[in-house]
């Protein structure tokens, strides 16, 4: 027969089993706050649909999923976030991938000058297989990628001259994403190309320490860059898509159904940034225009001489990337050309 005190001991840790069994089983239900960083301005349709993203996760999760939208670069440059994402320190990043693409190389097919011939053709491609295998190839970096998000061609702004010709280009010091394909393209385009992390540009072009970057008409407006650049050069000599990615850490603890949750919202919100990216490029050229900058397009003719200035380049780094995805890749661009 057991001793009062050693059967009270035995109630005790019976009854604290009990509340330790009745605590997880509460946890699992409990609310998970978490927090998604992006760069993006308020006014930029991308940090417009996050909070619409946030929305549609909570209500689809019943409440159990609370995302914390971290906008304009609070929670560090696009690179940082990332980096916090893939340690599980942040849960989900809404941007770019180009700062991992050194070790995801792949990913510096979005490097390729003139890769994509429209917006319709890049979302084809970006959805369908080859999209997805970039987005599953990220799982061994430490993140889950949910979907690609939207993405916008780039163009060319400087503070010294207009640009009608390939020639009008040479010796402009601009900044461009750290990438070895960016880097080369602009380099043989004439120019002296910097890589810099964005949140540094805008300083650097205030105090002519920088020509130029390229960028989204969108991004130029949102990020005020009107206040420090004179002249915008339509080229949409590059296309970079952006895209949702979450914490394998945070995303592997989630139960089926939430993460499903997530997924069905990622997929939702896709639709409705990539119309509003666009609408508001559309009216944007017309705002900067107001603001004092002065836009023109490039000619074809120019654009076909800086293709060519290019092309080399291009070869070179598109061996690196290994010939079956870069096979797969460009054949999924033909199917979607042709189904137009």
């Amino acid at each position: 027969m057991h001793h009062p005190t050693a059967r009270r001991r035995l109630l005790t840790a019976a009854v604290a089993l009990g509340t330790l069994f009745t605590a997880q089983a509460a946890s699992a239900q409990e609310t998970r706050k978490v927090r998604l960083g992006h760069s993006f301005a308020d006014s930029h349709p991308r940090a417009m649909a996050m909070k619409q993203f946030a929305a549609a996760v909570q209500k689809a999760s019943g409440g159990k999923i609370v995302i914390e939208v971290y906008g304009n670069a609070v929670l560090g440059s696009e690179e940082k976030m990332l980096l916090a994402t893939q340690s599980g320190t942040q849960d989900l990043y809404m941007g770019s991938l180009a700062p991992i693409s050194a070790r995801r190389k792949e990913l510096q097919i979005f490097d390729v000058p003139f890769l994509f011939g429209n917006d319709a053709e890049a979302a084809a491609v970006l959805d369908g297989s080859a999209g997805r295998q970039l987005l599953d190839g990220l799982s061994d970096l430490g993140l889950q990628g949910l979907v690609w998000s939207g993405g916008a061609f780039r163009n060319m702004s400087n503070s010294k001259r207009a640009l009608g010709s390939l020639a009008d280009m040479k010796g402009l010091k601009v900044r461009v994403m750290q990438s070895p394909m960016a880097l080369a393209s602009f380099n043989a385009m004439g120019m002296n190309a910097v890589p810099m992390a964005f949140t540094e540009v805008y300083p650097a072009l205030e105090i002519k320490a920088l020509d130029g970057y390229e960028h989204p008409v969108v991004d130029m407006h949102a990020n005020k860059m009107y206040e420090v650049q004179k002249y915008l050069t339509i080229t949409n000599h590059v296309y970079t898509p952006v895209a949702i990615v979450a914490s394998r850490r945070w995303w592997s603890a989630l139960p089926a159904d939430q993460q499903a949750a997530v997924r069905k919202a990622a997929e939702e919100i896709r639709g409705v940034q990539r119309t509003q990216e666009l609408k508001q490029a559309a009216e944007v050229i017309t705002e900067l225009k107001a603001k004092g900058m002065l836009v023109q397009e490039m000619p074809p003719a120019e654009l076909a001489r800086i293709r060519a200035v290019v092309q080399p380049v291009v070869e070179r780094n598109l061996a690196a990337l290994g010939t079956d995805f870069v096979g797969g890749f460009m054949g999924e661009i033909q199917k979607a050309r042709a189904a137009r």
